[in-house]
């Protein structure tokens, strides 16, 4: 085993592809708390989707692509939280229109552009996709991710269980809702390189359900998501390499099994 260990870590695509995923499954876990809590968890897969085609969009105009979908996510991340608060389209609905006519408009880019034979990595990711740049890039933004995180946390829990009475309260809950959807959206980019467009949405909903099959308490299933998250894209990464299976839809299934594996252990407790 430690030789094979060393000769995966060998590979530069592999060590950038363990430490990018390990912060994105880090940080997709932290937020992804508060959003199935606040059962928004979809807007994930909403703005995976919005990603894939900023993604195709900078493909076509030759840019670095990190630096045109982060803004475009973002800004569409807004747009989201918009609509569900205050427009007549709400909730599910504005989630789907936006992510499909983003998911139509990536395909078309990309066929008038002749790069289908793209289409696959974008959509279920590849772990050569990191370039050094990228990582740097990575680095960078998923630190920002994990500090403003701690920083603003108890305020994110207060919005999370109970945004009237944080309201009530005197906490601006909107902006709170503006930095969760900011942070999910950085988060989202910088995963779907390795994760594509399709999977992303695992390691913000997973980690955060297997957690809440085992504790009870936020700061319990927080930790335990982070953990859990980290671990399971570790296995599955490393799996892939073994196997030589699509890394995006291993860490997806090793993290199916951890769910599996809570959920049996959470029906074991309640016969006991």
């Amino acid at each position: 085993m430690p030789a094979f260990l060393g000769e995966m870590l060998s590979f530069p695509f592999m060590r950038r592809a363990l430490l990018v995923g390990s912060l994105v499954a880090l940080c997709a876990a932290l937020l992804g708390v508060s959003l199935v809590l606040k059962r928004v968890s979809m807007i994930g897969d909403g703005l995976s989707h919005v990603g894939f085609g900023a993604l195709a969009a900078a493909a076509v105009m030759n840019a670095a692509p990190l630096y045109v979908a982060i803004p475009v996510v973002v800004l569409a991340a807004f747009l989201l939280l918009r609509l569900s608060e205050k427009s007549r389209l709400r909730g599910d609905s504005a989630i789907a229109v936006v992510s499909t006519a983003s998911l139509a408009v990536g395909v078309l880019l990309l066929s008038l552009r002749g790069v289908n034979t793209d289409v696959y990595n974008y959509l279920f990711g590849s772990v050569y996709a990191m370039s050094a740049a990228d990582v740097r890039l990575s680095l960078i933004l998923s630190a920002v991710v994990l500090v403003l995180f701690v920083l603003f946390y108890n305020r994110i829990f207060a919005v999370t269980f109970d945004e009237s009475f944080a309201r009530a309260s005197g906490m601006h809950a909107g902006a709170y809702n503006m930095l969760l959807a900011a942070l999910t959206a950085v988060t989202i980019v910088l995963g779907m390189r390795l994760m594509g467009a399709m999977l992303i949405t695992a390691l913000i909903i997973f980690p955060a359900l297997t957690s809440m099959r085992l504790f009870g308490s936020f700061r319990s299933v927080v930790i335990s998501s982070a953990a859990v998250s980290t671990v399971c894209f570790l296995c599955g990464i490393t799996l892939s390499y073994l196997f030589d299976t699509p890394g995006g839809a291993t860490v997806v299934l090793t993290n199916l099994a951890a769910l599996l594996l809570a959920s049996l252990v959470s029906f074991l407790r309640k016969k006991s």
